[in-house]
């Protein structure tokens, strides 16, 4: 099932503009779990301010970066390994006018990242953790580009806390590579990767909502959404989100975040 290319290479059409506004109430152009809100309160949580250097991991489409840099001032930088997300991200940049101070590059986050040392104030990464291969050198490479103080932040929404058949898993992860782990795997990677835990959030609830409300607003737009996607491919999206809502409302997957501290 193709959903990145599709969010990212269509990201101002019109249909796709709408199913955001209706999923997430403010547009970042996220295709995630996360609302604006959540967004700013988990950048402040990482205190991030004008004089911050902030590391995105997984930036999808820009938005969320861009909106995160007109918002508290600061400096960003964004890498995902989907090349239309880079490519709308430069642009959006440019438009907001923010590219003096926000980039993008097209990187695997799953090899060492092409930044030296004690780079940047904060890595933030918001649901892209669980396509990333090698967790564990993944984040002692984000402990080696954070300056000692900085911290590291993401969230993961298949961390597994209940009963979930093979058929649920297959359809869940059709939409790409993924990892599903146990409680408690993102706490000891993090402890062993150098870092030391503030704080683990449960936030489900953002899951379990916005895949519902996603789904009900993509089911509104059929119309245009199949004309691009094809109906094998809007068929197989929906049954993704209303698997996201039923695993996440029975909290059989569950969605964290994790806040640490470089030593």
């Amino acid at each position: 099932v193709i959903l990145y290319d599709h969010a990212y290479g269509d990201f101002t059409s019109d249909a796709e503009a709408a199913v955001r506004r209706e999923t997430y109430g403010e547009d970042l152009g996220q295709s995630s779990w996360m609302t604006a809100t959540e967004w700013l309160g988990f950048a402040d949580r990482l205190g991030v301010g004008a004089s911050s250097n902030v590391l995105e991991v997984g930036s999808g489409s820009g938005g969320p970066g861009v909106y995160l840099a007109l918002q508290r001032g600061c400096r960003l930088t964004g890498v995902d390994l989907n090349e239309h997300g880079v490519r709308n991200s430069t642009a959006l940049a440019e438009a907001r006018g923010v590219a003096d101070r926000v980039r993008f590059q097209t990187v695997d986050a799953s090899r060492p990242l092409p930044f030296p040392d004690a780079s940047f104030d904060t890595v933030m990464s918001n649901d892209a953790m669980c396509h990333i291969k090698g967790r564990g050198d993944v984040l002692r490479d984000w402990h080696r580009v954070l300056r000692p103080g900085g911290r590291a932040f993401f969230t993961d929404a298949l961390v597994i806390t209940g009963v979930v058949s093979h058929e649920e898993i297959a359809t869940r992860s059709s939409i790409g590579f993924y990892l599903f782990v146990p409680p408690g795997e993102n706490e000891r990677a993090l402890t062993d990767a150098g870092f030391t835990m503030l704080s683990v959030q449960d936030v489900t609830q953002n899951a379990a909502d916005l895949s519902r409300r996603r789904h009900d607003a993509r089911a509104r737009y059929a119309r245009e959404l199949v004309e691009r996607e094809g109906q094998e491919n809007f068929d197989g999206l929906q049954r993704v989100l209303m698997g996201v809502h039923t695993l996440s409302a029975e909290r059989r997957l569950s969605r964290f975040a994790y806040l640490a501290e470089k030593r």
